[in-house]
């Protein structure tokens, strides 16, 4: 072969949905949710303060594994996942990965979050909970597109791993991984009822 793929990005794609247990943690995990986008009122604070669309508990909540027992659940079921990406990855850690922080969202019609990164994670990664039809996508960018310069743009029905940009589908139950230092944003929310989502980073 005189051409040889170097420098691979890695994404990890698993459908909960289809494990065991997840009819009854799938519903528990939404409830959740609900709950806490109606109780946390400093999480309702911050998001309005910062203009956040809907709710996250991104900086109000830091113990939702032990604060209720599905996150509890859904964080064993991460922890093997994470696991094996590790593996794929081929990296060493130097330590075995832990949950560093978990939290929801709840993305109101027509909200979206700008490109971005996961400083001082190792791997990152978000679980679907509830996508009506029309619910943005998850979007990657290819990591040396700062450094392309003069690099002529994809042909149109170039595979995916050569695209400079990956749209990836919300579903229900389905998780994605990816290297923390990949940058990724959601694009804007086209359905007519809120997104549900968990997200997280292992350190």
């Amino acid at each position: 072969m005189p051409t040889r793929a170097l420098f691979p990005t890695l994404l990890y794609q698993a459908d909960l949905a289809e494990a065991r247990g997840w009819t009854a943690l799938g519903p528990d995990l939404i409830d959740a949710v609900r709950m806490l986008a109606e109780e946390d009122t400093a999480g309702r604070a911050w998001c309005k303060t910062h203009g956040y669309p809907g709710y996250t508990s991104y900086a109000s909540l830091d113990d939702l594994p032990v604060r209720a027992s599905a996150f509890g659940e859904l964080k064993r079921q991460l922890d093997k996942h994470v696991a094996d990406f590790i593996r794929e990855l081929h990296v060493e850690p130097g330590r075995r990965l832990k949950l560093d922080s978990l939290w929801v969202n709840v993305l109101d019609p027509k909200g979206a979050h700008s490109g971005h990164i996961h400083p001082h994670s190792v791997i990152s990664g978000t679980v679907y909970l509830e996508t009506p039809p029309g619910a943005g996508a998850l979007k990657l960018e290819d990591p040396r597109l700062p450094m392309m310069m003069a690099a002529p743009q994809p042909a149109a029905d170039a595979p995916e791993a050569m695209r400079r940009f990956v749209y990836l589908e919300p579903r229900p139950g389905r998780l994605y991984l990816w290297e923390s230092w990949l940058r990724h944003e959601v694009t804007p929310n086209g359905a007519r009822s809120p997104r549900l989502s968990v997200s997280f980073n292992y350190a």
